[in-house]
C-alpha cells in the first residue's frame, strides 16, 4: 500500500488515552501475553490458541515492527497500574483480497480486560494516529462472522459494514467454521483547510 506520507518514525511511537498506554513491547509482557493467547475464550474466533513458542514469536514480530516502523501492534497497559492487558494497533494487511492493499486496525485483550471499553478506547487512539500521522484515507477491520464482540467495537468506532464485501479468508481452508469474514471500513473524517506549509 502506498502511503501519502513517510511512515517510518525514528523510534516507536507511544499513544496515551485517559486510561491506557499503547507502547513498545517489553520482555515482561511475554508471560501475560502467552496466558491470553492460550485462553480458549480469547482465541475462540481465531484458528487456535497459541502455545508459548508461537505467542513469543508473535510478540517478537510485533516488537520488531514497532522498532522498524515506529507504529504497528502496540502493547497496551493500564495507565493506573502498568498492567499489560493485550495489544491494539495498525497493520498492513498481508493477504490478497478484494479490499487489499489496506491498513487494518485490530486488538486482542485478556479476558479480565473485557467489558470496560478498553478495546474501543485503544482502537480509537490507533485510528486517530493512522489518519493524522500516517495520513491514511481509510482504515479497515475484519473478523469472523460470529465474533460479535469485535464487531460491536467496529461499530462503536463508526465503521461501516457492507454485507456484499464479506469474504472468505484466504488463509483458512474451505469448510473451516471461521473462514467467512465481515469487513468494516472507516474513512478519514473530512477536515478543513490545512495551514500553509502543513
Amino acid at each position: 500500500m502506498k502511503f501519502p506520507r513517510p511512515v517510518k518514525f525514528p523510534r516507536p511511537v507511544e499513544l496515551r488515552t485517559s486510561r491506557l498506554v499503547l507502547r513498545a513491547w517489553r520482555p515482561a509482557d511475554a508471560q501475560p501475553f502467552a496466558e491470553l493467547n492460550a485462553d480458549p475464550e480469547v482465541m475462540a474466533h481465531l484458528p487456535a490458541p497459541l502455545d508459548r513458542a508461537a505467542s513469543d514469536a508473535l510478540a517478537d514480530r510485533a516488537a520488531a515492527a514497532l522498532r522498524r516502523e515506529g507504529w504497528g501492534w502496540w502493547a497496551v497497559e493500564l495507565a493506573s497500574t502498568g498492567a499489560f492487558i493485550g495489544f491494539t494497533g495498525l497493520s498492513r494487511t498481508t493477504f490478497e483480497a478484494a479490499f487489499t492493499p489496506a491498513v487494518e486496525v485490530g486488538w486482542r485483550l485478556a479476558r479480565p480486560a473485557w467489558g470496560h471499553g478498553y478495546a474501543t478506547e485503544a482502537a480509537t487512539a490507533a485510528v486517530g494516529f493512522g489518519f493524522e500521522a500516517l495520513d491514511l484515507a481509510e482504515i479497515v477491520s475484519f473478523t469472523a462472522v460470529g465474533n460479535l464482540r469485535s464487531r460491536a467495537v467496529m461499530e462503536r468506532l463508526g465503521m461501516t459494514h457492507d454485507p456484499g464485501e464479506d469474504f472468505d479468508h484466504p488463509r483458512l481452508p474451505a469448510g473451516h467454521p471461521l473462514r467467512r469474514h465481515v469487513l468494516h471500513r472507516l474513512t478519514r473524517p473530512a477536515a478543513g483547510p490545512r495551514p500553509p506549509g502543513h
